[in-house]
């Protein structure tokens, strides 16, 4: 780990693992929310649509290197309820281009938009309020705070919901940004995603280290990019959050590697002590200090609270290589 001065965690299924029960959980929840203003619809005929709804914009944007837009979804889902037919499901050999599209504007003629905006709300509020949090992440980034700069680097379509839930759990006086995909106006493994967050923290990419559980997003990305990439190659069975083959993408050169016992001093070796996070103006609804600086990524104020003490935790990783690469690869651990 020497020359690393810098940390990013991807957000779904590496900080929080994201099941596919949890996620129904935070649908139904929504769902009852939603019908309360917006109904009346059948609450597994939501829960479906949207997830068919979401597979479709993930076929298109995916390859474009776009977010999905959310607002977009629900207009969609909200016209299927009240009567019109969809296009075509994607074809698993089709993307982008070559799906049927939706007639946007027939669909945005079914919903207004205050419906759309406070179902949206609704949803960000059950997301926050539902979505288990790994208890072992906060103390993780307690162990890590002081010696490296912090980050959550995150594809999602609603920002806001990721600065809430680092909030809940108790992440946030660690981070010194959140950047998140809706924010940057790209989704990883797009360049400017991680030269947001490597600007946000002010290192070079080369001296930040990324940690995701997608290999095209996390570590294709990050390594395309000049940044160091740990794979996290364990995820719930059932998630509905996409994930690519590594066998299927190359990248140049090898990732590092370590034997568990070797993986401790690593990650505590080679970082001088930080200095305390740039300030920068202040954005409606946050605290003092924090904002959304030029590249759209979220800033933290420095909070007090150091090193928190108690009971190690470890976070058991893969840190893999390039598939071609003739070195072994090893199981790292980063033990906070």
């Amino acid at each position: 780990m020497n020359g690393v001065r810098a940390v990013s965690f991807d957000f779904g299924n590496t900080l929080c693992a994201v099941s596919d029960e949890a996620l129904r959980t935070v649908l139904l929840d929504a769902a009852e929310r939603i019908a309360e203003r917006s109904g009346p619809f059948a609450l597994e005929d939501f829960i479906t649509i949207w997830r068919e709804e979401a597979g479709r914009q993930f076929a298109v944007n995916v390859p474009l290197g776009r977010e999905n837009d959310l607002g977009e979804r629900l207009v969609r889902v909200f016209a299927r309820l009240r009567g019109m037919e969809a296009p075509p499901p994607p074809d698993e050999a089709a993307s982008g281009a070559d799906l049927v599209a939706w007639d946007d504007v027939a669909a945005d003629a079914l919903s207004n938009a205050d419906e759309v905006d406070a179902g949206i709300r609704d949803y960000g509020e059950a997301f926050v309020a539902r979505m288990p949090v790994d208890e072992r992440a906060a103390p993780l980034l307690g162990r890590l705070y002081g010696r490296y700069r912090l980050a959550i680097l995150s594809n999602w379509p609603l920002a806001w919901a990721i600065d809430a839930i680092a909030e809940r759990a108790g992440w946030a006086p660690y981070l010194d940004t959140i950047v998140v995909s809706q924010r940057v106006g790209w989704v990883k493994p797009h360049r400017a995603i991680f030269d947001a967050t490597a600007s946000a923290l002010g290192v070079r990419a080369q001296d930040l280290l990324h940690v995701g559980d997608d290999w095209a997003a996390d570590v294709v990305g990050a390594k395309r990019a000049g940044a160091l990439a740990a794979y996290l190659a364990a995820r719930p069975e059932a998630s509905p959050l996409p994930r690519s083959d590594r066998r299927a993408v190359r990248v140049a050169g090898s990732l590092r590697s370590a034997r568990p016992a070797d993986a401790p001093g690593r990650l505590a070796a080679g970082c001088s002590p930080r200095g305390p996070p740039r300030r920068v103006r202040r954005a409606r609804g946050g605290a003092p200090g924090d904002g959304d600086d030029e590249c759209g990524h979220r800033r933290l104020r420095d909070r007090p609270g150091g090193l928190r003490r108690g009971r190690p935790v470890v976070s058991a990783m893969r840190c893999h290589q390039d598939p071609g690469s003739r070195r072994p690869s090893g199981a790292a651990r980063l033990v906070p």
